[in-house]
């Protein structure tokens, strides 16, 4: 399988399972709160810690304990966190549907933006 799409396919799996702990978080903490911007944000960062995580290890093989990846992967992600906290957001507000569903909405925009940071950028191939 060619490299891009072995990519593809391994960050959907992770990016999928961090989908997971950040809409479920979400669930879980919207319920305690009074607005749906605040746990978007917390369990956004959550789940880009676990994205991280599994990133590096498995989908682009490359060492975790990187600071200056970490650095680049926090910055790519709270561009992500703009997409994603914008989209569910505006999502809950403009249209008629619960808050966990605008969420999903938020996780599936920013999921493309992300893919293409974190390969052409945060984990692009050495020269």
């Amino acid at each position: 399988m060619p490299g891009l799409a072995r990519k593809a396919i391994g960050y959907l799996l992770v990016g999928g399972l961090a989908a997971l702990v950040d809409i479920g978080l979400f669930h879980v903490l919207v319920r305690q709160a009074s607005g749906v911007l605040l746990p978007a944000i917390a369990s956004f960062m959550v789940a880009a810690v676990v994205n991280y995580l599994l990133s590096s290890i498995w989908v682009y093989q490359r060492q975790w304990r990187s600071l200056s990846r970490a650095a680049k992967f926090l910055f790519f992600a709270l561009i992500g966190l703009t997409i994603n906290a914008g989209t569910t957001w505006w999502f809950a507000q403009a249209l008629p549907i619960a808050p966990t569903l605008a969420k999903v909405g938020g996780v599936g925009v920013a999921f493309t933006a992300n893919f293409l940071m974190n390969t052409f950028i945060v984990f692009r191939a050495e020269d």
